[in-house]
């Protein structure tokens, strides 16, 4: 939807969770030396001031990857995403007080990418919003092994997959904001899981009090386990409660098709306290489920 900006969202639980995910499946991935491709649906600016007026309007991130930045004792997968974090703040690794510095941006997940990419890894990047098409292709679009298009990222799968490595990742992210966008990010798994059985494909999803996104979550699991050769994985993180109306974002949820082997073990412990360090109400609660 091109009404659709992240950066009023950028940092918050939800980005958390997702990026939490998505750092351990590219750790994994680097773990052998042939090159992977990864592919953005949704990519959105790539990064995101948390000074500007889209992030200071509603400081989602302050009970995000704000309540984080300056504890010492998070789980291991969460302060890998932190150390990243911290770098695209201008913070070097060996700097002995990371802390005190200031934050003051929030990694999108192509620059997480783009963070950990080795020369033989590609990253194909799709935006349709004109603004954070723009922003995001003077960003990276000039980069080694990195592609920047305004095309819709549901439609482009086609063109990606197979990677010739045979080692990928499709990270399908939506707004949600308009119901359509459901059934098509269920089509979408299927048709990456189609034409690249073995691969890893992840699905951000909203948690609201909503029947298209209480029944995706099932439907993605019944695709995998008919299409996908590695089973699949549900993390979620449920942190606030709706308001008086119904409305408001409850918590998300990361479902991953081909997960790596190591993911539950490395994610069960991370959600459960991410969900009571973010905790906006005393009913929050994470889960990690797999098959």
């Amino acid at each position: 939807m091109l009404a659709y900006r992240h950066a009023f969202h950028a940092g918050n639980h939800a980005d958390v969770l997702k990026h939490t995910a998505l750092v351990a499946v590219l750790r994994y991935m680097n773990l052998k030396e042939k090159g992977w491709r990864l592919v953005d649906t949704h990519a959105g600016a790539g990064g995101y001031s948390l000074q500007g007026d889209y992030a200071a309007k509603r400081a989602e991130f302050e009970q995000g990857i704000g309540a984080l930045w300056s504890r010492n004792d998070l789980p291991a997968p969460v302060a890998d995403l932190m150390g990243l974090v911290r770098q695209f703040n201008g913070v070097k690794p060996q700097t002995a007080e990371p802390t005190m510095a200031a934050l003051k941006q929030y990694p999108g997940s192509p620059a997480i990418t783009h963070m950990l990419m080795r020369p033989q890894d590609q990253l194909r990047l799709h935006e349709l919003h004109p603004t954070d098409h723009k922003i995001l292709a003077s960003y990276l679009g000039e980069q080694p092994g990195v592609e920047v298009a305004m095309t819709d990222g549901f439609n482009a799968l086609k063109g990606h997959l197979p990677p010739t490595t045979r080692r990928g990742v499709v990270l399908i992210d939506p707004s949600y904001e308009i119901k359509t966008d459901y059934a098509r990010t269920l089509a979408a798994l299927r048709e990456a899981l189609e034409r690249f059985a073995d691969g890893v494909v992840m699905v951000w999803l909203p948690q609201l009090q909503l029947l298209e996104a209480a029944q995706l979550p099932q439907r993605l699991k019944a695709s995998a386990e008919k299409l996908g050769k590695k089973g699949w994985l549900h993390a979620r993180l449920t942190v606030a409660q709706a308001d008086e109306r119904g409305f408001g974002l409850l918590g998300s949820s990361i479902f991953i098709a081909n997960p790596p082997h190591t993911l539950v073990a490395d994610l069960r412990p991370a959600v459960a306290w991410l969900a009571q360090t973010l905790a906006q109400y005393p009913g929050a609660n994470g889960m990690v489920e797999a098959a």
